[in-house]
């Protein structure tokens, strides 16, 4: 990558797939938006570039990277895939760009110590990266398994459907209500019509949506 594509990618601003930090000084929470782009779609980080967009450079970019791997090796499970490149912007500075790969062992985590097998998932939503839902979760393990999955259309997915209709969109907390349906089944439900591409989630740090897909719509 030369400075101009730097420029041209820089320019468009944060997004669901590209996130900037100007330093590096908190590599536990730098893991965490590499993280969410394994569990999305993929991304390109890019270290030395303000919220912005202008463009700063790191002085010492190799003891940035060495320090951030460090993290990534033992913070992050399964292993995630990235290529890395260093772009001189001048006065000895460079960026440097993470280009994380979507990953096909979903849910990734940020690991609560180093080598634990417990963590936290997390996902791209538009330009943040935040906690993923027990669905979100559930959503992308089963995902990953590639099963075909099966649903009884009865009366509550009627009803389901009906709400969709109206409101076009429902949150798990709004299904148990209408539905008459305890927590536990409302999530276990709409986890199920999404396997199904019947639904379509839409991650929120407040609570996540479901909505129809396209090809499901009226």
């Amino acid at each position: 990558m030369d400075y101009a594509t730097l420029q041209h990618h820089v320019q468009y601003g944060e997004g669901q797939h590209t996130e900037f930090k100007r330093k590096v000084n908190h590599p536990e929470k730098i893991i965490k938006e590499i993280v969410a782009f394994a569990n999305s779609g993929g991304g390109r980080l890019f270290l030395g570039v303000d919220d912005n967009g202008d463009i700063h450079g790191l002085k010492y970019a190799d003891g940035d990277i060495f320090e951030l791997n460090k993290f990534i090796q033992t913070m992050i499970k399964p292993a995630v895939k990235y290529k890395l490149e260093k772009v001189h912007v001048g006065a000895g500075k460079e960026v440097v760009c993470y280009e994380i790969e979507q990953g096909h062992r979903k849910p990734y985590i940020v690991r609560e110590k180093p080598l634990s097998k417990i963590g936290t998932a997390y996902i791209r939503s538009e330009d943040k990266s935040i906690q993923a839902s027990k669905e979100v979760r559930e959503i992308l393990r089963r995902q990953r398994r590639g099963l075909n999955i099966q649903f009884h259309f009865g009366e509550t997915e009627k009803l389901l459907m009906e709400y969709l209709e109206a409101h076009g969109k429902i949150t798990v907390s709004i299904f148990r209500k209408i539905a008459k349906l305890s927590k536990y089944l409302a999530s276990k439900k709409l986890i199920l019509l999404t396997l199904a591409n019947v639904l379509e989630i839409i991650p929120s740090d407040r609570e996540d949506e479901f909505v129809m897909r396209e090809m499901f719509g009226y």
